[in-house]
């Protein structure tokens, strides 16, 4: 006697973030009949954000460092909106975009990352360039980059942020401009490097060995480190600072701590302090048990953890697996995240310094391993076997 067909839910991801793409890689690999996938997100093209150094500084091209959202959707048997979100209408269970009928769900998974958080100082928005979200960052470095290499008078570059992106990012720029300069038969000399942060240290997150060999590496490339100077307004080409400071600058780029979009606290969803959803152990949003949010736009409640691409990718194969249990009204399970990892934090010219917990190792090997790892996470997604859609 034949079996009558499931009934059709619609899942719904919005966002291509770190942790979606690992969901629709998983429902790829293993389809569940009766599940209708839909994929929205602003980007064709994901960023990595582990390889945006390297992407900075030269050593990978674009299509290295992004995942084509297209064929890994086909691969997942999801259909593929490119659209912007702004909103959901909760109680009729639809997801509201900026140019596109809104979408049913019956189950949504939200992955959108973070947003920049310069809505708490004064005139930063209008003033600096945000490295978040990290999708729109390459083309703004792009254009700086060659406004900066078109001049010969001096200018002074500054990375608001002193965490391991902000670090990063700047030893990157460094070393990318000096290149380009080097292969056009001139010198850096017109170009300072200056690094602004409100802590009294950097890379404060990663332990003090860690911070001091960074500080090393920084006063050794004869970049300027400004600390305890927690800017209070940006103005045009100026940081006015806490303690009475005003630093100028040609450039200002903004690597401080994360920010939530504004619409999740806004529909109604639970959130914290600072707008991100708030998720129990399973990823469910603690108000909507048919939502679930993993990477920087959720905390966890119980087990709070910084905002980082880490973080993310560990979340994803928890968080495809409490999907299909759900969809299945099968019992979710509860994810812990780990509290250390390895952190593997370059430094522009193929060096990186590793740590976890006390323990460090520096030189090139660490960029080596760091690249390995890197480039295996992306070629999960690139790499995909041909299958055979399902309806």
């Amino acid at each position: 006697m034949a079996q009558p067909a499931p009934a059709i839910q619609d899942l719904v991801l919005v966002g291509g973030g770190h942790s979606h793409v690992e969901v629709l890689r998983e429902f790829g690999r293993n389809p569940l009949p009766g599940i209708r996938l839909t994929l929205i997100c602003h980007n064709v093209h994901t960023p990595y954000s582990g390889m945006l150094p390297g992407l900075i500084a030269g050593h990978y091209q674009f299509e290295e460092t992004h995942i084509d959202l297209r064929p890994l959707a086909r691969f997942g048997n999801a259909r593929f909106i490119h659209n912007s979100v702004v909103g959901l209408d909760l109680q009729n269970k639809h997801v509201l975009c900026e140019s596109q009928t809104p979408v049913p769900y019956d189950l949504l998974s939200i992955n959108i990352g973070s947003t920049p958080a310069t809505r708490q100082v004064s005139g930063a928005a209008e003033n600096t360039v945000p490295v978040k979200p990290i999708s729109r960052f390459f083309a703004h470095w792009e254009t700086m980059r060659t406004r900066l290499l078109e001049r010969d008078s001096p200018a002074r570059i500054a990375v608001v942020g002193a965490g391991a992106g902000g670090v990063e990012l700047l030893l990157s720029m460094q070393y990318r401009l000096q290149a380009d300069l080097s292969a056009q038969g001139r010198d850096a000399n017109h170009l300072s490097f200056h690094l602004v942060t409100s802590s009294g240290g950097i890379l404060e997150t990663h332990g003090h060995r860690v911070g001091r060999t960074f500080d090393n590496e920084l006063t050794s490339r004869g970049i300027q480190i400004h600390t305890n100077h927690e800017v209070v307004e940006v103005r045009n080409g100026a940081l006015e600072c806490a303690n009475g400071a005003v630093l100028s600058f040609d450039e200002i780029l903004w690597v401080t701590t994360a920010g939530a979009a504004a619409w999740p606290a806004s529909v109604g969803l639970d959130t914290d302090e600072a707008g991100f959803i708030t998720v129990s152990d399973t990823l469910q949003s603690t108000s909507h048990p048919d939502i679930f949010a993993a990477g920087d736009i959720a905390t966890m409640v119980d087990h709070p953890r910084p905002k980082s691409g880490a973080v993310a990718v560990r979340q994803g194969p928890p968080l495809a697996e409490n999907l299909r249990r759900h969809s299945q009204n099968m019992p979710l399970r509860r994810y812990t995240p780990q509290r250390d990892y390895l952190a593997l934090i370059s430094t522009g010219n193929r060096y990186a310094i590793a740590s976890r917990g006390r323990w460090t190792m520096k030189g090139k090997s660490m960029w080596w391993l760091k690249d390995w790892i890197d480039r295996r996470f992306m070629n999960k997604y690139s790499d995909l076997p041909k299958t055979e859609r399902i309806d």
